[in-house]
């Protein structure tokens, strides 16, 4: 599904990946760890393009990522923050923002399902209506993974994504983001997110190595 091969990762002219190598099969949960600044959302970013390699290859669902495949690789990911920018004024136009775009336009979701969506994320109906500027940064994290999950989105990379969020939100985010068919690239220093995932990373000496769980 997701392959990093040889990838060499050069930021502010350090180094920080040099010949690394991950694979990740189809419906993997995957959490990098390390110490601050080794990066971890670097290799986050570069696999959604934000980022130059200076060596190495990605490549998602067999499609090599280059600059020309970066539209096409972008529209099969979500990517996450733990501050996302939603975009809009109002909640309800934050969700519908992809929708307006050729890639999207005419899979509109009803209120209903957008409603229903935020209900499985602790986030009541109301908050559709209200601006994006008077919402808390757990909601801002909720409703940006809804927007992903509302297009049908199985390929998430999220960066510390439980952040903000009481203990009741963190479950239902990972109730959604867990399910089988999502292949899951996350950071997280969360041990309960940590123990759930299949698989541990380590970013040490510049390379990603699998840790023994």
């Amino acid at each position: 599904m997701i392959v990093f091969k040889n990838i060499v990762l050069n930021v502010h002219q350090q180094t920080l990946l040099d010949g690394a190598t991950l694979r990740i099969s189809g419906g993997d949960k995957i959490v990098v760890r390390g110490r601050s600044g080794c990066g971890k959302s670097s290799l986050l970013k570069c696999a959604g393009g934000a980022l130059p390699l200076a060596g190495g290859s990605i490549s998602i669902n067999d499609l090599t990522l280059t600059p020309a495949t970066v539209a096409a690789i972008r529209s099969k990911i979500a990517f996450i923050g733990q501050e996302p920018m939603l975009g809009t004024e109002n909640v309800r136009d934050a969700l519908l923002l992809p929708f307006h775009f050729k890639a999207h336009h005419g899979n509109q979701p009803t209120d209903e399902r957008m409603a229903q969506l935020l209900d499985h994320l602790h986030l009541p109906a109301r908050i559709l209506d209200q601006p994006c500027k008077r919402i808390s940064g757990g909601e801002k994290q909720r409703i940006a993974i809804a927007r992903a999950l509302l297009l049908n989105k199985t390929i998430f990379f999220a960066d510390e994504v439980t952040s903000a969020l009481d203990p009741e939100s963190k479950a239902a985010v990972m109730t959604e983001l867990f399910r089988p068919e999502i292949t899951l690239l996350s950071i997280s220093h969360d041990s309960e997110w940590v123990n759930a995932c299949d698989r541990v990373i380590e970013i040490t000496k510049a390379q990603l190595v699998e840790a023994i769980q």
